[in-house]
């Protein structure tokens, strides 16, 4: 039996919320799509579409499944991602609808038309998105600015703990407790202490 995937990525500025559900309860009852299962998560429009649930819910549905919306913008914060999820559910014959619009992607001409306007238009943004950042590396290039990482040791994360970790040094705890109380190798806890030249009880002994 087909599923009926309600999807709601959710902001803190959402106020709507429980009139999207309606919405599309109303949309899913319209269409005779069968009970509608809620998908629901509070996530940045920020963090890329395939780290969020659509992601591995995109890879689950087949064909015949049906995803409903409330609006294209709640698959992704751009354009070009709502065009790729668009594309890959279009591609793998799952339907999807939409409150807001009333568009409709399923097994009509008009879709296959708007499929192919889709996957078209996301592989223009992507060369667009690439040719933007060639220019914008190249003239920082001709203006001097070095590019890369810097040369030289980076900042570490235990920097800010270096009171913390000193005191515990000279109180005589062991490299070992201190590596697995910050989640961190011997060998590295070890590195940035020779890199910082900070004293040890041991260090002091060998100087005495």
């Amino acid at each position: 039996m087909a599923r009926t995937i309600a999807y709601l990525r959710v902001s803190a500025l959402d106020q709507n919320l429980e009139k999207n559900k309606a919405d599309i309860l109303h949309l899913a009852n319209d269409k005779s799509l069968g009970p509608a299962e809620f998908v629901e998560e509070k996530v940045s429009g920020k963090i890329p579409w395939k780290q969020r649930r659509i992601g591995p819910l995109l890879q689950e549905l087949i064909k015949g499944d049906v995803i409903i919306l409330s609006e294209f913008s709640r698959l992704g914060r751009s354009m070009l991602e709502c065009m790729e999820i668009i594309s890959i559910a279009v591609q793998k014959g799952i339907r999807i609808y939409t409150v807001k619009g009333g568009w409709s992607l399923d097994n009509t001409i008009q879709s296959k038309v708007m499929a192919m306007v889709f996957s078209m238009a996301a592989e223009i943004e992507r060369d667009l998105i690439s040719k933007r950042t060639k220019e914008a590396f190249q003239s920082v290039k001709l203006s001097g600015i070095k590019l890369g990482r810097p040369k030289g040791p980076g900042k570490s994360k235990l920097d800010i703990l270096r009171p913390e970790i000193e005191a515990l040094l000279n109180n005589g705890t062991s490299q070992k407790f201190i590596s697995k109380r910050y989640n961190i190798t011997e060998s590295t806890l070890s590195n940035w202490i020779k890199k910082n030249s900070i004293r040890t009880l041991t260090n002091i002994f060998k100087v005495l």
